[in-house]
């Protein structure tokens, strides 16, 4: 099933306005390195998508930065014809955080995993999105680190067997959107590396977006964790499986009734603990079904439809634009600052160094 996000961006970069006229097409974005990920991995057609949506932002390619961490996803900076960096583990943000400061003619890109942007990297994925940083991060998450041969992640699920947990994982695992929904991020989406017409329309309006965009990706890991989206993968399961997300819409799922054009099911207002469950949709008050806001400044309502993905419903999961607000943004205030203090220079160079060496608190050591 392939969902009609029905929300385009809310408005693009002031900055990022097109900067060339010539036709590009996915070639002109593809590098000439050897693609080496395992066969069938979901990275390969995440990357396609990539390269050919990058000719619709009409910008050169020296005015694109892919900035990646370590794990599989990371080697995406190498086959893309962009400026980009092969970074430290865990911290791409905070790199990415420093280019898009510097540099506001750029449109700016992090690329990480589950393991590497939620266990060494969580700290510096938080504040990239409470901050509200322009740029764009694209979270792959196939819940097992693949790089390191099969080892349990901060997304796998509880009792999960892996080689480092023989006896079943313990820890009770992360969920990307929530988090960043916790850190109140400006937009936040989910979308599946198999469905290309969805995944280019997540990216699109992340791509619009002024300000930090966390757009976590279900990307299957073929060798290590094969299967563990196939209930929103598989023909026969996932239009149960699957809850889009369509701003304005009520949020439903299931087979469609024609009459009405609404699903089965049907995510509606729990009155007792403020939160959302899923009922049938024919026993459903019409009043208490959720229509999808992402536009909402309060984040709450958001929060509590991707816990969905967790509160015992292990096959169905939430998938679309969770949130897109606008706030200021940090690169945006930092800019400023420093453009004031430019204009309220005077002196010569020697007078001002003078003066900010001497500025605030100063002690004379005798």
């Amino acid at each position: 099933m392939s969902i009609d996000l029905g929300l385009p961006g809310l408005r693009s970069g002031v900055e990022l306005v097109p900067t060339t006229d010539e036709k590009q097409t996915g070639k002109d974005f593809t590098s000439d390195q050897e693609v080496r990920w395992c066969p069938g991995c979901g990275d390969y057609a995440v990357l396609k998508a990539v390269q050919s949506f990058l000719p619709d932002l009409g910008l050169r390619r020296e005015n694109i930065v892919f900035v990646s961490g370590i794990g599989c996803s990371s080697r995406f900076p190498y086959y893309l014809d962009t400026y980009g960096m092969h970074s430290i583990h865990g911290r791409a943000p905070s790199i990415a955080t420093g280019i898009a400061t510097a540099r506001e003619d750029l449109s700016v890109w992090v690329i990480t995993g589950d393991g590497d942007a939620l266990s060494i990297g969580g700290n510096h994925l938080i504040h990239a999105l409470r901050r509200n940083v322009n740029l764009n991060i694209l979270l792959f998450n196939n819940r097992i680190y693949g790089l390191t041969k099969g080892q349990y992640s901060p997304t796998s699920e509880t009792g999960k067997v892996t080689k480092s947990t023989p006896m079943g994982s313990v820890d009770h695992p992360f969920n990307p959107v929530s988090l960043a929904l916790g850190a109140e991020a400006s937009f936040v989406a989910r979308t599946i590396d198999s469905d290309r017409k969805h995944l280019t329309s997540v990216l699109s309006a992340a791509a619009a977006h002024r300000g930090t965009s966390l757009v976590e990706i279900y990307q299957n890991c073929p060798i290590f964790n094969d299967g563990a989206f196939d209930a929103i993968k598989n023909n026969d399961t996932k239009q149960d499986a699957i809850i889009p997300l369509v701003h304005g819409q009520p949020v439903t799922f299931g087979a469609v009734d024609e009459t009405t054009g609404l699903g089965t099911k049907a995510v509606v207002r729990d009155r007792a603990n403020g939160g959302v469950r899923v009922v049938a949709t024919a026993d459903a008050d019409t009043a208490d079904i959720v229509i999808h806001d992402a536009h909402n400044p309060d984040p709450s309502t958001a929060f509590a439809i991707s816990r969905l993905t967790d509160s015992g419903y292990l096959n169905q999961s939430p998938i679309g634009i969770f949130r897109q607000v606008e706030r200021p943004t940090y690169d945006d205030g930092a800019r400023a600052q420093v453009a004031g203090a430019q204009t309220n220079l005077t002196g010569s160079r020697t007078e001002r160094l003078e003066s900010l060496i001497n500025a605030g608190d100063t002690w004379t050591v005798v």
